[in-house]
């Protein structure tokens, strides 16, 4: 039991048909154990045949066409589980999230991005040497054609639905750094400091003003986004002390530029970075690994909705006793919260899936507060 209330301050985790995971705003009624689903698109490809190449990211009319379809094939397959919150008659279509996955930073700075059929999108492997990086300046968002594409995106959606719905993955500055100058900006942050935070100070620019910009073109549709989730899978390949000294005032600018954030840390355990995530301001939302300390975690977050990342490998290998017990754990140690379970491959099997779903209901009315 727990006397946290719920607030609509919070966010929670959401994976649209055919994305990677993100965060939306919750809606202050999320259960106290809330199982979150996600599927591989090489799952949806054998499932419904979609192909996930450049045309699903580029043309706005196909990836309608392609997500009425995949959010049949999670109606009649998984009936009444909640799955890409596409059962919400309230909602517009979806067709923003999952544009151009994680790479959507990297193709504004020019990096070429590479299609797969079932695959998301992933940027190629070309890295910026000294000194491309010591010259590099953030882009003319005005004269990009990259970003020019993806805005007129948002009006063909608009002329074709109305609303423009949806999230896109602006990653957070590490993995974006990451994605321009490879394995060589670690080394940088240790002897070349000034151009890593100069690179990073460019990355963080850019993923400011391409949000704001595109936060305008949907409030003219009638369509308000005001948080921004950084995605820090990569902040485990630094000490919290780097994460501290050169990092953690980006996050927090973005907590207080969009005035709700979410921070995302995909599986891995968060401990060391903990008590730096607890000075942001207006922290919606924190995801972390299993292994994590999570009752420390809930005592530093109290106000945040707080996720577990749920491997695909434990989901589809673990004895469902074993699972069981490890949501009974979330509850007691971390809840309210939830479980997000991404990346679910063809080989596990749907009455898995739905099984996990119920023992999340089964430990909510066990665990959470009794309903009024």
């Amino acid at each position: 039991m727990t006397d946290e209330k719920p607030s609509t301050s919070q966010l929670v985790s959401y994976i649209a048909p055919g994305a990677p995971a993100t965060r939306r705003p919750g809606r202050g009624d999320e259960p106290f154990l809330r199982p979150e689903i996600g599927f591989t698109p090489k799952w949806y490809r054998q499932a419904v045949g979609v192909d996930f190449g450049r045309r699903w990211h580029t043309d706005a009319v196909y990836r309608d066409e392609s997500i009425r379809a995949m959010a049949r094939a999670l109606r009649r397959r998984f009936r009444d589980v909640d799955i890409g919150w596409v059962e919400d008659p309230e909602s517009p279509p979806d067709l923003l999230t999952g544009v151009f996955g994680a790479c959507t930073v990297g193709g504004i700075y020019g990096l070429d991005i590479v299609y797969a059929s079932d695959q998301w999108p992933v940027c190629e492997h070309t890295y910026l040497t000294d000194g491309a990086v010591d010259a590099l300046q953030p882009p003319d968002l005005d004269r990009n054609p990259f970003f020019n594409a993806l805005m007129d995106q948002l009006g063909r959606i608009a002329d074709r639905r109305g609303r423009v719905f949806g999230y896109v993955n602006w990653q957070g500055v590490l993995n974006n750094a990451y994605r321009l100058r490879g394995e060589d900006l670690f080394a940088d942050m240790l002897l070349a400091p000034a151009r890593a935070n100069h690179l990073f100070q460019c990355v963080a620019l850019t993923m400011e003003d391409a949000a704001r910009r595109l936060y305008a073109a949907q409030r003219q549709t009638g369509v308000s986004v005001e948080h921004f989730t950084v995605s820090n899978c990569l902040v485990n390949m630094i000490g919290p002390e780097q994460y501290g000294d050169m990092l953690l005032r980006f996050d927090r600018r973005f907590s207080e530029a969009f005035g709700l954030l979410g921070v995302h840390n995909c599986a891995w355990t968060a401990d060391a970075y903990l008590d730096h995530y607890a000075t942001l301001p207006n922290l919606g939302y924190v995801d972390m690994g299993a292994d994590s300390d999570l009752g420390r975690a809930r005592a530093l977050f109290p106000q945040a909705r707080r996720a577990v990342m749920y491997t695909p490998m434990d989901l589809a290998n673990k004895a469902l006793d074993a699972i069981r017990a490890d949501l009974e754990r979330f509850a007691l140690e971390y809840g309210p919260c939830d479980v997000v379970l991404a990346d679910i491959e063809a080989d596990t099997p749907d009455s898995r899936v739905v099984q996990v779903v119920e023992f999340c209901g089964e430990v909510s009315r066990r665990y959470g507060p009794t309903p009024e």
